[in-house]
């Protein structure tokens, strides 16, 4: 996303997400504890914007998003998601279904690593925004359900028969899109939609370490290595090669591979500047 903007300026309140930033970590936790988190009009919109806000500014080196309470994420609110949606015409719904594919998006295009730290539920909408990111920490008691068929719509919601089989596989994927089974933690680690399984209760802080380990790390070239995982999904074998290879010749001539060496031959640890 271009660093370049207009007037407006830094939101300083997110109404529907609480951010915390700490020396090059964000923290966004979703704050319906009462609702399993259950996501609204203006939460998907609020994870849209923040998103965009912090892709620009280029402060952020590694996104934590959680949630607060008993699960991750429940999926759309019932009553303010699918039933509002009734009263929606077709313009109206695609506005909407846009919408949410752009907070996908958002996750897959930032230049930072996004980890979520998934515990109970992640479900629905929950579960496929997970799935966006690029680590999923999770603790025994995470349990993923795609449910979109279960209210009578596409297992393809936002981008999930995209990103899914390309991180289970096909037959996985066809599975738990179709059916909407639950996938406990054991089985979500077995057919790799969890990156890190943790003790109980400790997703969170998990999560944070590996924050924190990919903050103080290159941050230039983790952007670039998530631009080209996903840029290359769909390319042929000569175009990704050519562009693992210009993406190589840029960084080769910016400074922390510059510092990498210089650490190396003064037996130092690098001092990473993401330049």
């Amino acid at each position: 996303m271009s660093p370049f903007t207009g007037s407006a300026a830094r939101t300083a309140d997110w109404k529907h997400l609480r951010v915390r930033h700490t020396d090059g970590i964000a923290t966004v936790t979703l704050t319906r504890p009462d609702k399993l988190n259950a996501l609204t009009f203006g939460a998907y919109a609020d994870l849209r914007d923040l998103l965009a806000e912090l892709s620009r500014e280029r402060a952020v080196r590694a996104l934590v998003l959680a949630g607060e309470g008993r699960g991750f994420c429940s999926g759309g609110d019932v009553e303010e998601i699918i039933g509002a949606t009734l009263a929606l015409d077709t313009a109206q719904l695609l506005d909407f279904n846009r919408m949410t594919g752009q907070v996908v998006r958002a996750i897959r295009e930032c230049p930072f690593p996004v980890i979520a730290a998934v515990h109970g539920v992640a479900a629905g909408a929950g579960a496929v925004l997970a799935l966006a990111a690029d680590f999923r920490v999770a603790d025994p008691s995470a349990r993923f359900a795609f449910l979109f068929t279960r209210v009578g719509l596409s297992g393809g919601d936002m981008g999930a028969a995209y990103l899914l089989p390309r991180v289970v596989g096909l037959g996985h994927a066809t599975r738990l899109l179709m059916l909407g089974d639950p996938v406990r933690a054991p089985e979500a680690e077995r057919i790799g939609l969890i990156s890190v399984l943790t003790e109980e209760g400790r997703a969170d802080e998990a999560a944070g370490e590996l924050a924190r380990r990919l903050a103080d790390g290159p941050a230039l070239a983790h952007a670039q290595t998530k631009a080209l995982l996903t840029a290359e999904l769909d390319m042929p074998l000569a175009a990704a090669v050519e562009l693992d290879a210009a993406t190589q010749a840029l960084l080769m001539n910016g400074e922390d591979y510059a510092e990498f060496h210089a650490a190396f031959v003064q037996k130092r640890p690098p001092k990473w500047r993401g330049r």
